[in-house]
């Protein structure tokens, strides 16, 4: 019995050399959209796989354009291996075959996941939220709605929004009365198109806008805005750094994002194994720990104590009148709507 197992642990021995002489000669390349979000994915998934597999992880900040994929993919030089991207993104990028189609018995049970988070191209990583945003500094009478966001009488002073269709249109109907619930269904018309695009004109010589994640909690700690859209994640990094900026939940709006692998990366397998350590449940509470954002790995909740738990979007109190992004409508009307609001902007 012995030596009948001998064969087999040289073979096994052979193939670990192997694995380990490809690891160290191999750079793995993943993308996200940095700022605090990207800090805490190196200390929770870089470092960490890193270590494990013996591989040295070059990080890539962007600001989610698809475009940069398209044209690697298109070009076959595909210098990218894991890329974080929006919920809009993910499917969009799947049915133009941007992204590997991905094999997730190398990644995990589907069971221990958000459905949400399940994607033939993707993995849901974490879920966020786009709430407003103001500091406490400088606005002592917290807003209550977006209702509150319009009012410049009351709350007289700029207002910061991120340059795109989405998230806007969803907040200025509810700005305009609109249920959450009924929101989607509202802005699936030609007269709630139009409704929310008028709401919006109301506002427009008010709005200062962003683009990235950092400029919100930047403007409010200037004092450029009193009031803003931003990331519930950003606000969370900024309050780490002792700023006193706070999050009205109501009506805010939250999604996930996903990792992918573009179409053609050099490092398919190194690629699977990365999202395979960072969609387990330690990784995972261990990214929640250090920003804000909620884990799409259920198992991971049972490691997050109460404080933690109740600054994640997914903390019952705070998605209680919060808004479930309509991927599947973005992905419909979306290249629609922002064309419609890039022509409106340049007005």
């Amino acid at each position: 019995m012995k030596r009948a197992a001998i064969p087999a642990a040289i073979a096994a021995a052979i193939a670990l050399t192997a694995w380990t002489a490809y690891a160290q000669q191999a750079t793995l390349t993943v993308v996200n959209f940095g700022g605090a979000n990207g800090a805490a994915q190196k200390k929770a998934y870089i470092e960490p796989f890193e270590k494990a597999a013996n591989v040295r992880v070059t990080a890539v900040e962007y600001n989610g354009e698809q475009a940069r994929i398209k044209a690697m993919v298109e070009a076959r030089r595909v210098t990218w291996d894991v890329v974080e991207v929006e919920s809009p993104d993910v499917s969009r990028g799947c049915d133009e075959g941007l992204f590997e189609k991905l094999d997730w018995s190398k990644i995990g049970n589907k069971a221990d996941f958000m459905p949400d988070a399940v994607h033939d191209c993707g993995v849901g990583t974490f879920v966020w939220s786009t709430v407003l945003a103001y500091n406490g500094d400088r606005l002592k009478d917290a807003p209550k709605s977006w209702a509150d966001f319009w009012d410049v009488k009351k709350y007289p002073g700029k207002r910061g929004m991120r340059k795109g269709a989405r998230y806007n249109l969803e907040f200025a109907l509810m700005a305009d009365g609109v249920k959450p619930a009924d929101v989607y269904k509202v802005l699936a018309t030609k007269e709630g198109a139009d409704r929310a695009f008028r709401k919006l004109t109301e506002l427009k010589p008010h709005i200062q806008w962003w683009e990235a994640g950092a400029q919100p909690p930047q403007f409010l700690v200037a004092g450029d805005v009193v009031m803003t859209t931003a990331y519930n994640g950003r606000i969370d990094a900024a309050q780490r750094e002792g700023r006193n900026l706070k999050i009205t939940w109501t009506g805010g709006i939250y999604d996930l994002d996903y990792w992918v692998i573009p179409k053609g990366s050099p490092n398919r397998d190194l690629a699977h194994r990365f999202i395979a350590l960072a969609s387990t449940p330690e990784a995972q509470a261990e990214y929640a720990r250090l920003i804000s954002y909620g884990p799409t790995n259920t198992k991971a909740i049972a490691r997050l104590d109460a404080k933690v738990l109740e600054q994640l979007p997914t903390s019952p109190a705070n998605s209680r009148e919060a808004l479930r992004f309509n991927i599947q409508f973005w992905a419909d009307q979306g290249e629609a709507l922002e064309k419609r609001f890039a022509a409106w902007a340049a007005q």
